[in-house]
């Protein structure tokens, strides 16, 4: 059985039975819990009820992070919401300031709350910031990736960079990054939805960053060998997110033009 039911306070709305999309609850007088097997934890019958009659037992000690709220009343207006995509650049310069553990933490408050296919909550993150560490990736990476080097001037720049890196005013990969947010899932997308929320709210905070396809290449092309450098991460996991963060040295004042997006509706 998967829930605490309060079988006094529960008031047989329904509300309960309505939303859940495994057919596990059934609501006559009061919610009844059918243990069918299939409940997978997504808490929407914890959310909708109103007399709050159901706890999932999995998350009975983090009710501390259950908020009220109310739908219709959104916080943030569509016009400001677009306005902030708008307003949104892929930075690559940066001051020459870490961001703290403490704003981190607050932005991984948002991969919190972010969705994931089938409620498998498989994302999780690492930051690498130590400059020794750092150093010893962008190597790894290379050491994978280097089969392109002919095919891409990019890659070819980083393993001249490795070599000799005083001859460079900045890092081919990482530009003037100094830390690196990198997202694992069994399902990449799920890591790549919180990334961009973890993007999304670093922008609110004054910080900016850009996600980089090069580090995504070296899993692709040796996924074993790239995971050796993180044993804390099941090698079942992806590497699906790549964002270098920090503080913008440069501040924008427009936005820019993009091509047009192909949209068809059938």
């Amino acid at each position: 059985m998967n829930l605490i039911i309060d079988e006094e306070n529960c008031i047989g709305c329904g509300l309960c039975e309505s939303v859940c999309i495994r057919e596990n609850i059934k609501v006559d007088d009061i919610c009844i819990e059918l243990d069918s097997g299939l409940c997978f934890n997504c808490c929407h019958c914890m959310a909708v009820c109103p007399k709050d009659a159901i706890i999932v037992k999995k998350y009975e000690n983090q009710l501390d992070k259950v908020q009220n709220y109310n739908q219709s009343n959104i916080p943030v207006s569509t016009t400001d919401l677009l306005d902030l995509f708008k307003q949104r650049r892929s930075i690559r310069w940066f001051k020459d300031k870490k961001i703290d553990k403490e704003t981190l933490n607050k932005l991984f408050e948002a991969v919190y709350y972010s969705p994931s296919a089938e409620n498998k909550q498989d994302v999780e993150f690492v930051v690498i910031e130590d400059e020794e560490r750092l150093n010893s990736f962008m190597e790894l990476v290379y050491d994978i990736i280097k089969v392109k080097e002919k095919e891409f001037f990019r890659i070819q720049r980083l393993g001249e960079y490795l070599k000799n890196p005083d001859d460079f005013d900045y890092h081919p990969l990482l530009w003037s990054g100094k830390q690196l947010i990198l997202g694992f899932a069994t399902i990449p997308t799920n890591a790549v939805i919180a990334a961009t929320r973890i993007e999304v709210l670093a922008y609110t905070m004054g910080l900016g960053g850009f996600y980089s396809l090069w580090m995504l290449m070296a899993d692709e092309i040796d996924h074993d060998k790239l995971m050796k450098f993180f044993p804390e991460v099941s090698s079942d996991k992806h590497l699906a997110s790549t964002f270098v963060i920090g503080y913008p040295k440069v501040r924008y004042r427009k936005t820019l033009p993009h091509d047009e997006i192909k949209i068809t509706y059938i």
